[in-house]
């Protein structure tokens, strides 16, 4: 009676430690994103799922009210990234995706929503990027919501884990 006493306590244990592992990694390392809408068409349609590096620009650590933004082996976002980020004023939940146009010292200009780098106004400051959808009439880019700060950056897009419409792909 013992032995099966101890067995399912080292069973349960061993689920618990699997569970928390499991939420680490996804928490820490890596998540799947669906893409909800066409504001990425033609490079992500709806319904794809994303595998998003959290580690690529080094560990975030948000921490909330307990700890202050920080982000240990700190490594750069590289202009042509495809990003997954936080809108910074909250307006609409879970991950925004966008490819990075411009890194901080760039100087931009936009000219009919197009971005000019470099161009004449608008200094990026440090840790500030430029960010752009695929398309032009997706609201969560800088065109809309202007510079983007690094904290609010996930991390980066690495693969296409399902699509919907493989034959769109590049």
């Amino acid at each position: 009676m013992r032995k099966a006493a101890a067995n399912v306590l080292l069973f349960t244990l061993t689920c618990v430690f699997i569970m928390a592992l499991m939420l680490a990694l996804r928490t820490l390392v890596v998540s799947v994103h669906r893409v909800d809408g066409n504001g990425l068409l033609p490079l992500y349609a709806n319904g794809d799922r994303l595998l998003i590096n959290r580690c690529s620009y080094g560990l975030r650590i948000a921490g909330g009210r307990l700890l202050p933004y920080s982000r240990l082996m700190r490594q750069p976002v590289r202009r042509g990234d495809i990003v997954a980020f936080l809108l910074p004023d909250g307006t609409m939940s879970g991950l925004m995706i966008a490819r990075c146009k411009a890194v901080p010292g760039d100087t931009i200009s936009t000219t009919a929503g197009s971005l000019i780098v470099p161009g004449t106004a608008d200094c990026a400051d440090s840790d500030y990027y430029w960010l752009e959808a695929v398309n032009a009439d997706n609201p969560a880019d800088s065109r809309h919501i202007g510079l983007v700060a690094e904290k609010f950056i996930v991390g980066r897009v690495v693969k296409v884990l399902y699509s919907r419409n493989v034959s769109s792909k590049p």
